[in-house]
């Protein structure tokens, strides 16, 4: 079978016109960024305020291996497959992150005859609205410390800074540093660091904010710093948010693209599922929604992590109500929780993927929590036995009375998904979402945090760390008590332990520090291990990339 990348190069691409034209969007409408992708404007978002809404469909999944298990894959051939049957469905996607892309997991453009294309564009520079996210963030430091630098009318405490600079890219190297080295024309020397502009701030917010007002708000909002007086510093005292907003302006409006077999897609905000909030921007989501009778999204990771956040920091916030859930599951990754080694799960091995299949189970309770109907999408490999496929199906129907749908996209496009469609379709139509968040904002930090390691990473109780205690004490004094949590975590294990595979059983989650993304309306929970900032592998993608004399790139999956 021919590459990722081989098969979207040979792929016919629609003018971007033609596919604007299938939502009845008007020229006046889109900006176009060369013949194939292009930006939706406030003239469509203003005609479209008060049209009826479809039924809007989240795609995720179990915990997955290191190299994933093609949620996104999945979403796309969901979307093709809905054109199959004759069903308007758009793409709400999320853009891919250079670090993933030019490390080990890979872009996030789907993949086989299930792709978004352009996909070389969509998985490096495309429209170059991460690169504007990077420049706004680090305009908001050179601010800081030039205001620093030229007499520090705000009385900055230099070693109570809280916000971090941002690169696009895994660069360990960054993760602490120290600035202001050289002399007093250089700055004042403090110690700093980087974390993945995925990561940031800066994105989260882009990614939930409703318009140029509401995104100049919560930039403004953003807690930069504390003072030598205790006292909170925002990005607003330095004057930071409407330069800021100037660099976000086109940022701001989302992507349109279109997959191999031509369905439309918006492809809009990046924020990674176990350090962020793991989901595609408002704005795209609900103009999805109103441009077709589906809107098809995924949220990043397994439902542990983007799905919990989509429903509890995306829906809360954007007042929106899933019709269905699809949870994408793979032989190969239930035998990964099953204790196989990631070498050696192309073998057949019946009694490791009954070891590993409670992890799908507890995602499907978990997501049934949400009272949400739910599907299962068995991504298939072709080095899947019928034994274990019939194995999982039958798991789901005698345990949950969840139906499966054995996915084939990959190899078949839209054809392979059809199943699924078809059983999406009547879910969404015909049962009625009881959707609700898991918790109330009322709850304290402390029960929001415990509700969530209980009830959905089953965990007997969450530890505190001192450092993490006086930071929660200091965002509760700040007023910010009452915002949702965004738990970053591993996303390899239901606990906060990568190793712990599968459903572990008694352990604790461990919270080691906490920060306040004021704009963004979140507090952020560090648990484990985990790092804003990730590293290279070994052998990263990179190393396979290339680039020949006439442009064209190989090696891109």
């Amino acid at each position: 079978m021919l590459s990722d990348i081989e098969i979207a190069q040979a792929a016919e691409l629609l003018p971007v016109k033609e596919i604007a034209g299938k939502l009845g969007i008007t020229e006046e409408e889109f900006e176009p960024y060369g013949h194939d992708k292009a930006k939706l404007n406030e003239k469509l978002y203003q005609r479209m305020a008060d049209c009826k809404e479809g039924k809007l469909i989240l795609v995720t999944a179990i915990n997955p291996t290191p190299a994933g298990e093609g949620k996104t894959t999945v979403s796309v051939g969901l979307g093709q497959a809905m054109a199959k049957i004759g069903k308007k469905a758009v793409l709400a996607l999320r853009e891919p992150s250079l670090g993933p892309v030019f490390g080990i997991k890979g872009g996030a453009a789907g993949g086989g005859y299930a792709q978004v294309v352009p996909m070389e564009d969509i998985n490096l520079h495309f429209t170059g609205d991460i690169h504007a996210i990077t420049a706004a963030n680090n305009l908001l430091c050179a601010l800081l410390d030039n205001h620093i630098q030229q007499g520090n009318a705000l009385k900055i405490d230099t070693r109570r800074i809280l916000f971090k600079r941002c690169l696009d890219m895994n660069d360990r190297a960054l993760r602490n540093i120290v600035i202001g080295l050289g002399g007093k024309m250089n700055g004042v020397p403090r110690e700093d660091s980087f974390q993945i502009t995925v990561a940031s701030e800066v994105m989260a917010i882009l990614c939930l904010a409703s318009d140029l007002e509401d995104l100049k708000k919560r930039l403004g909002n953003i807690l930069v710093a504390w003072s030598l007086e205790n006292t909170p510093i925002y990005a607003k005292d330095l004057q930071a948010e409407g330069a800021m907003t100037a660099l976000l302006k086109d940022a701001l409006k989302p992507n349109l693209v279109q997959t191999l077999e031509h369905t439309p897609v918006l492809i809009h905000g990046g924020p990674f599922a176990n350090i962020a909030h793991g989901c595609n921007s408002v704005r795209a989501t609900k103009l999805a929604l109103k441009l077709g009778d589906y809107c098809i999204t995924e949220a990043g990771f397994g439902s542990d992590l983007g799905a919990e956040k989509f429903f509890d920091i995306k829906c809360r916030y954007a007042g929106l109500k899933p019709s269905c859930v699809v949870l994408v599951a793979t032989v190969r990754a239930l035998k990964y929780n099953g204790g196989v080694e990631k070498a050696a799960l192309a073998e057949p091995d019946l009694q490791a993927l009954k070891k590993g299949i409670v992890n799908l189970g507890v995602h499907i309770e978990n997501m049934q929590k949400y009272h949400v109907p739910v599907v299962v999408a068995i991504n298939r490999f072709h080095t899947d036995t019928e034994e274990e496929l019939a194995f999982i199906a039958d798991y789901c129907q005698e345990n949950y009375n969840v139906q499966t749908s054995l996915c084939e996209v990959f190899a078949k496009g839209g054809a392979g998904g059809t199943d699924l469609a078809e059983k999406v379709c009547q879910i969404a139509d015909n049962q009625e979402s009881a959707f609700e968040v898991l918790y109330s904002t009322e709850l304290s930090l402390k029960e929001k945090i415990q509700t969530i390691a209980k009830e959905i990473y089953r965990a007997d109780g969450v530890d505190f760390q001192p450092k993490a205690l006086k930071s929660l004490k200091e965002i509760e004094e700040l007023g910010f008590g009452n915002l949702p949590v965004c738990i970053a975590k591993t996303q390899y294990s239901l606990s906060d332990d990568p190793k712990k595979l599968g459903k572990p059983e008694q352990f604790r989650i461990t919270v080691s520090d906490m920060r306040v993304s004021a704009g963004a309306g979140f507090v952020v929970v560090l648990t484990g291990d985990i790092m804003t900032m990730p590293g290279l592998p070994k052998s990263p993608a990179a190393l396979k990339i290339d680039c020949d004399t006439q442009g064209n790139i190989s090696g891109l999956f």
